[in-house]
């Protein structure tokens, strides 16, 4: 199987009928930009306008967004726009100079995570923000090694895409990396005892080979890995196991922060854990490239002390317009009760949706941030990525953009802006709904 296949989710060629005119770009994209890049759904789709939770094609069809994090708090929010617009007719420089607003946003920022994470750096993406926080912490620790669930997705740098195992078995992981399975609250009693035993079992094969370990990273809604949400607190003892062993624990929130999970800010708040390091990216700045690093201040001395950190554009004074703009409006309009709210909601109706069709197995999640097994028997909880992979092109066709997720591609990843209302839940739930009837 080709590494295009595997992705879950992936536009493979010559496998669906398309129009002229898509296949007009996508010969143009290819011969263009090279074949290194993918294409998502069976018929890819050509967007040319965002607003809220909806996207545009070029004929003005609208397609109800439960997919796109990035811009978390919705498409073209305006306060985001005019802050951006604002900012960059005044002043767009390099770190390297005193600017109030970047302190002002790092005060505010850090005001949001426990007390004992004190400083924060400025990087432009989660996967700049990964690679930074390895290096802090190799340099904290003494050690190499990394331990990571098995079809993390952390990053696409030379040193991040070695512990992103979900990039595929092409892009090869470090000899200082470890896996762990995923903590599969559908399939195991007992998770925090064997996610625990897993990171522990890690920690010995790193010795074993005379690898010192030093950071154990996850996200805290395990998206690649299939969406586990819980149960609450059940990451205390992977952690405790890697501080016993002189390593760190980095939470990895580009996915699950900024009020995604509806409980908490962050992601790990709902484990009772204290990261060590914590990163952040994609809805830090709403599409606006702009992500961070936090960390605990005896984490980050001897980095600080050893190495001298620049970024030209992480941080710079539109980055921070944009990232303080972004809380302005996760405040300003409650969303982070919102997350919560319309995450129960359409939990709610995805339960009820299966008591009616048999393929749907475990509906878990926090916030607006929900995975779907499907199952081709509950009983066995028998993985069926073929009727993924129909469910999630079934909608698209809907006008509703979803996606996948998991070690078997079965999982649907459904992540709508946090601005997502109980009409727009209505709207995905009844279109599942139709497409469910469709496909059985």
């Amino acid at each position: 199987m080709s590494t295009q296949e595997a992705m879950v989710n992936a536009f493979i060629e010559g496998a669906a009928e398309l129009d002229e005119a898509t296949a007009v770009m996508i010969a143009q994209r290819k011969a263009l930009l090279g074949p290194a890049y993918r294409l998502m759904y069976e018929r890819p789709l050509h967007f040319v306008r965002g607003e809220g939770v909806w996207l545009y094609d070029p004929d003005g069809n609208a397609y109800l967004d439960a997919y796109n994090n990035v811009t978390s708090i919705g498409h073209c929010h305006p306060k985001v726009v005019e802050a951006i617009r604002e900012q960059v007719g005044i002043l767009a420089t390099n770190t390297r100079y005193l600017h109030g607003a970047v302190l002002a946003y790092a005060k505010r920022l850090l005001a949001t995570m426990p007390d004992e994470v004190e400083h924060l750096m400025f990087t432009c993406t989660g996967s700049d923000a990964n690679d930074l926080a390895i290096r802090i912490a190799q340099s904290h620790t003494g050690g190499e090694g990394i331990i990571v669930t098995e079809t993390a997705y952390h990053g696409i740098t030379q040193a991040v895409s070695e512990f992103s195992p979900s990039l595929g078995e092409n892009v090869n992981l470090g000899a200082h990396v470890r896996t762990v399975p995923a903590p599969d609250s559908y399939r195991v009693d007992n998770v925090a005892e064997e996610f625990t035993a897993g990171v522990n079992a890690a920690i010995a094969d790193l010795k074993r080979h005379g690898i010192k370990p030093a950071l154990f990273i996850c996200d805290g809604i395990f998206a690649s890995d299939g969406v586990f949400d819980g149960p609450r607190g059940f990451l205390k003892g992977a952690v405790d196991a890697i501080h016993a062993a002189g390593g760190l624990y980095i939470a990895d929130e580009v996915q699950s922060g900024f009020a995604r999970t509806g409980e908490a800010m962050w992601g790990f708040q709902r484990h009772d854990v204290i990261p060590d390091i914590v990163t952040m990216g994609k809805p830090m700045g709403n599409g606006f490239p702009v992500a961070g690093v936090a960390a605990r201040a005896e984490v980050l001395a001897e980095f600080g002390k050893k190495a001298r950190y620049f970024n030209t554009f992480g941080g710079n004074a539109v980055a921070v317009a944009a990232a303080s703009a972004v809380l302005d409006v996760i405040e300003g309009e409650n969303l982070l009760e919102n997350s919560r709210v319309i995450g129960l909601y359409l939990k709610d109706g995805f339960q009820a949706l299966a008591r009616k069709h048999a393929c749907l197995g475990d509906i878990r999640g926090a916030g607006l941030f929900l995975g779907v097994e499907i199952v081709s028997d509950r009983a066995g909880k028998t993985p069926d990525a073929a009727a993924a992979t129909r469910i999630i092109n079934g909608l698209r066709d809907e006008n509703v953009l979803i996606s996948g997720c998991a070690k078997a591609a079965n999982v649907l990843k459904i992540r709508p802006p946090i601005v997502f209302s109980r009409e727009n839940a209505d709207e995905l739930i009844e279109k599942l709904d139709r497409v469910l009837h469709r496909l059985s």
